[in-house]
Order: C-alpha cells, then sequence, then structure tokens
C-alpha cells in the first residue's frame, strides 16, 4: 500500500512539474520507475515496479472514471480531475475531484448510501461550513470519503477510494 500512495503523490508533484514530457525515477527503497505528461491533453500517466508488482498511474480531466464495484459517478456531474492508481489484480485507489448543482447534502446522500453498501463503516459524518465530510473503511482494509464545498450556487466534491488494499 506504500507503493500505490508513493504513486498518487506522485501525480500531483508531476502535474505540477510541466517542464519533462517524460522521465524515468528510482525511488529510495531502489524501486525503478516512469512517467509520461501529454502536453495536449495535460494527462499524466507513471509506472513503478515494485517487489510487490507494477503499480501504474493515470490522472488528468479525461481520464476514465473507473470507480470499484457499488459506486458510481454522481448523477450530472463534471468530473475536474481523476487520477486513478493500481497495483495488482485488486489494489486501487481513485481521487476523483468533480462538481454539481446539487447541494453537499444531496451528494453526500449518495454516496453515503453506495459506501454503506459496499460495507464500508462510515466513521466520520459531518457538516462543516456548508460543506459535507464523510468517511469510513470496510472490513477488507477498503477506505472511503467524500469532501463536498458549495460556492457560487456549484457544489465541488473530492471522492477518494481506496479498495482491496490488504489487511
Amino acid at each position: 500500500m506504500k507503493r500505490i500512495m508513493f504513486v498518487s503523490a506522485l501525480a500531483g508533484s508531476l502535474g505540477a512539474c510541466g517542464s519533462a514530457e517524460s522521465g524515468e525515477f528510482t525511488t529510495e527503497d531502489g524501486s525503478d520507475g516512469e512517467y509520461a505528461i501529454d502536453s495536449e491533453t495535460g494527462e499524466t500517466s507513471a509506472r513503478i515496479e515494485t517487489p510487490d508488482g507494477t503499480a501504474t498511474m493515470r490522472s488528468g480531466a479525461n481520464v476514465p472514471v473507473e470507480l470499484p464495484e457499488g459506486f458510481s459517478l454522481y448523477p450530472g456531474a463534471t468530473v475536474v480531475s481523476n487520477t486513478q492508481v493500481k497495483q495488482g489484480d485488486n489494489a486501487q485507489v481513485v481521487l476523483l475531484s468533480f462538481e454539481s448543482e446539487d447541494s453537499p447534502e444531496a451528494i453526500a446522500a449518495h454516496y453515503k448510501s453506495e459506501a454503506e453498501a459496499a460495507g464500508v463503516d462510515i466513521q466520520v459524518d459531518a457538516t462543516i461550513n456548508g460543506g459535507r465530510m464523510l468517511a469510513g473503511e470496510g472490513t477488507d482494509g477498503s477506505v472511503f470519503s467524500i469532501n463536498t464545498t458549495r460556492e457560487d450556487g456549484k457544489t465541488s466534491a473530492q471522492l477518494t477510494t481506496g479498495m482491496k488494499l490488504g489487511r
């Protein structure tokens, strides 16, 4: 799981980089990786070879949304950014930012229902400055969170799912 989180963190740093369109890197533990940034679409991709297998990452506004079973893109939402990190057949982390005309409460209710149906125990359910925040964990090590804020008649949301991360 550490390597999946490393690749997730890499997405942010590569996206901000902008100067190189591709390259290679070596992690502190000696794992080798490569990355590429598509100058036309802005999509960033990375691949890292680890003792646990290959981890891959794709990030950008046009990356197809592939949420874990039981989860869906909020109806009518506009994707702002989508980061998909995968390792092996099961481990998957999704960091999805989107906008909707609907309220934070409606979006939170949608994802609370999906998370509970997927076996996620909701451990945080809070209203903060007019936005909503939910977070929870499944017995299989799965994690989930949704954070929403409302401004100028539009709700911005950040959905994070980490499925089959193996405890």
